[in-house]
């Protein structure tokens, strides 16, 4: 799977999604991927992220993240969206950037892309299912082809029990509750493998 080149396209505000970022990360490098991990743009006020020390906290020890940009998508073989989800949905930040990729979507470049997605939340009903079926309907007009975990391994259940991607509660003092960087591993290194299936049957 060496010549597959995955996106890793997160928001976080404090931390817990970027930690599910970099654990793909290792995960997709193990199968041999190509990897870059890019932020999407922070649209909330300064005023309230300084009124967040956690916040405040990340938002300044990630200011060497690269920011997403459309070229990213482009780029990519696969692309592993990581998430807190917003009243069941995806965050404001992150459906800013999907909603400037008309162009590339017109352009049929979205189309046959392997794609999937993590999310946390701050509790064990808190939406994340929801939220990463709600990404993927987009996914679904792109054209791209949705690789889900399901239960194709262990790591799935100790990690949170979630099929459609690797979900997480963040306690109170930001700690994520399940065991789940095996799942994120697991779902990276499928997503990439199914994309190397693509890309292998789409150069024959």
């Amino acid at each position: 799977m060496a010549n597959v080149k995955l996106a890793i396209i997160y928001y976080s505000s404090t931390g817990t999604n970027y930690q599910l970022a970099q654990w793909a990360e290792e995960g997709a490098k193990q199968v041999g991927a190509e990897v870059k991990i890019v932020k999407v743009p922070e649209l909330a006020p300064m005023a309230a992220i300084e009124g967040n020390p956690a916040w405040k906290a990340h938002y300044e020890a990630t200011q060497d993240v690269p920011e997403a940009t459309l070229g990213d998508l482009e780029w990519a073989d696969a692309i592993l969206f990581s998430i807190p989800t917003r009243f069941g949905n995806l965050p404001s930040q992150m459906k800013q950037f999907i909603d400037t990729a008309g162009g590339l979507w017109a352009q049929g470049k979205l189309a046959n892309k392997a794609v999937s997605a993590m999310v946390s939340a701050g509790n064990a009903n808190g939406g994340q299912e929801q939220t990463v079926l709600s990404l993927y309907t987009t996914m679904y007009h792109w054209g791209a082809i949705v690789v889900a975990p399901g239960y194709t391994d262990d790591s799935a259940y100790k990690g949170g029990g979630n099929p459609y991607g690797t979900s997480v509660t963040v306690d109170s003092e930001g700690n994520i509750v399940e065991d789940a960087k095996d799942a994120v591993i697991h779902q990276a290194k499928r997503t990439v493998t199914v994309a190397g299936w693509i890309k292998q049957g789409l150069q024959e």
